[in-house]
């Protein structure tokens, strides 16, 4: 098996949830591939995003880049739906003035299907999630 951007369009990766969105910036923007676009929150937080795989993955890897994102959880489930999360990883970002922060997170214990994105607090009253890349392995579709 080849390690693959898990988020890729082709991979069927979706957003099924997101607390806020306008039509400009949608949520599918996280997950497009394109760090030019990306969703933007409304002012009050937390603000929270779901990513479904449709099929069991092992995560190794996972970009997050983003604008004014001060605290950042991700939590993870196993199961056929969105639930059952548990948390997972949880980190305070820094401010990178006139750039987008990137954070990168390496895991030994990530199989999920569903990832859980909560943004507990920022440096201003909205961000910007520009792109989640995750690199891994496919383990199974979900039956």
């Amino acid at each position: 098996m080849r390690v693959i951007d898990l988020c890729e369009a082709s991979e069927g990766t979706e957003v099924i949830l997101a607390t806020s969105s306008d039509e400009k910036y949608p949520p599918e923007n996280i997950i497009d591939g394109n760090s030019a676009t990306f969703w933007a929150t409304t002012g009050m937080f937390p603000q929270e995003f779901i990513i479904c795989f449709h099929r069991h993955v092992k995560i190794e890897k996972l970009t997050l880049q983003c604008y004014f994102v001060r605290s950042v959880r991700i939590d993870k489930s196993n199961a056929k739906e969105p639930v059952d999360f548990e948390r997972w990883v949880e980190r305070d970002l820094v401010h990178t003035e006139g750039q987008l922060q990137t954070e990168e997170f390496m895991f030994r214990d990530g199989n999920a299907t569903h990832l859980r994105f909560v943004i507990k607090s920022a440096f201003d009253h909205f961000v910007s999630v520009h792109r989640v890349s995750i690199e891994g392995l496919n383990v199974s579709s979900l039956t």
